[in-house]
């Protein structure tokens, strides 16, 4: 952590006056004891923090990483959580709610990433109302915390989906929820996959505007897709 902050003010410093630059740090929510709201993250300078939910505990304790290709959760359902796909996203969300409630973020990374490998392992599980459930108590709990929701656009090129899915966009925009679009890509040659798909998939939606990080301040900017 150290020389990630003392690159970041080196770089800061030497691109003074040409770009902004920011810090920030995506956390994730294992425990009570692990998430974004310990003193530990919170005491961090960071300008933004970003909380996510990737990970599980199977039947014995141990962690499962359920952020993985649709094929290995598929097997990771039925040798660890004995083919009771319901419990695992039932899980994901009830930690997704606790992160929300607990705090320590601005920023709700990828909420719903499990609707993909989900809907592949059991194909019509997004129109099941106890699932439909689940969904509109998260997107209330954003509202009710006021957080910003990450439009994660890493899957679009290869998988044609977006984090949160795009059925969505529409409740989104109704409840006012604020959105920014992010890549989170990893490699700096995948920077932009998706922007412009999922800025015009927002806009068709309702929305004008998206959040960006100005001059050290959240404010909304309008679309531009072209």
């Amino acid at each position: 952590m150290n020389d990630y902050l003392a690159e970041f003010h080196r770089l800061k410093a030497q691109y003074a006056g040409k770009i902004e630059l920011y810090i920030g740090l995506e956390i994730d929510y294992l425990n009570e004891d692990s998430n974004p709201a310990i003193i530990r993250f919170r005491n961090l300078p960071l300008d933004y923090r970003i909380g996510s939910v990737h990970l599980l505990y199977n039947d014995a304790g141990e962690v499962v990483d359920v952020d993985v290709p649709a094929e290995k959760f598929r097997s990771i359902v039925d040798e660890q959580f004995h083919g009771d796909l319901v419990r695992v996203v039932r899980l994901y969300y009830s930690r997704l709610m606790r992160m929300m409630e607990l705090g320590g973020f601005d920023i709700l990374g990828h909420a719903d990433k499990i609707h993909y490998n989900a809907q592949c392992y059991h194909p019509g599980l997004l129109q099941e109302s106890w699932y439909e459930k689940l969904v509109n108590d998260y997107m209330d709990l954003v509202v009710e915390k006021n957080y910003l929701l990450e439009i994660n656009t890493k899957a679009y090129q290869n998988l044609g989906t977006f984090y949160p899915n795009e059925r969505y966009f529409s409740a989104f925009h109704q409840r006012g929820i604020r959105v920014l679009v992010n890549s989170d890509a990893h490699y700096p040659d995948c920077i932009n996959n998706g922007r412009l798909q999922a800025l015009s998939a927002l806009q068709a939606s309702g929305y004008d505007t998206v959040m960006e990080l100005h001059h050290g301040v959240w404010e909304p900017v309008p679309i531009l897709t072209r």
